[in-house]
């Protein structure tokens, strides 16, 4: 059962990457929910070809995060968990942690960049002490089949030949 609601936010976080893909972003989409609510959602932004420089604070899950200042309804991150089609970086990471969310449910590991391995028992305090749990691989194929579509697209120069997008083609390729 629980991997059924899984499936059911991880696609919400996949329409949200959808929408970037189609405006030429990078596909990362995220959502959050509480207690059964999707309390906000946001993909990346910042990549597509139509701006001077590549922006790498827009991350889905920041843009998610900064969503919640703007609810009227009280946040509790305790009931909160945050669905995203691709693992969170270092920042977001921390940007998570820091933000009380003790759950982050993800669809396609970041083999360049992902954060959710970093040990926590030797970060300084304030991140030893927060306690996380992390679900991978919800609905991973669908996501490598979005990041696949990405690289393959010739516009698309947001990591062009870089160690993600060889992953992603290898893994699409079943190598």
């Amino acid at each position: 059962m629980l991997k059924l609601k899984y499936e059911m936010y991880m696609e919400l976080a996949l329409e949200q990457a959808q929408k970037a893909f189609v405006k030429g972003e990078f596909p990362v989409g995220c959502v959050i929910v509480q207690q059964g609510q999707v309390i906000a959602s946001d993909a990346r932004h910042g990549t597509s070809g139509e701006i001077s420089f590549f922006s790498e604070i827009d991350h889905a899950e920041i843009r998610a995060l900064k969503m919640l200042e703007m609810k009227e309804t009280g946040f509790n991150p305790e009931k909160s968990v945050l669905f995203c089609t691709m693992e969170p970086c270092l920042m977001c990471f921390g940007a998570i942690i820091l933000s009380g969310i003790k759950k982050i449910v993800y669809a396609y590991e970041d083999p360049m960049g992902g954060g959710t391995g970093c040990d926590l028992a030797l970060m300084p305090p304030l991140y030893k002490a927060c306690k996380i749990d992390i679900v991978s691989g919800v609905l991973r194929q669908k996501s490598l089949d979005l990041f696949y579509d990405f690289f393959n697209k010739e516009a698309n120069e947001y990591w062009k030949n870089s160690y993600l997008e060889a992953y992603t083609l290898d893994q699409k390729r079943g190598k």
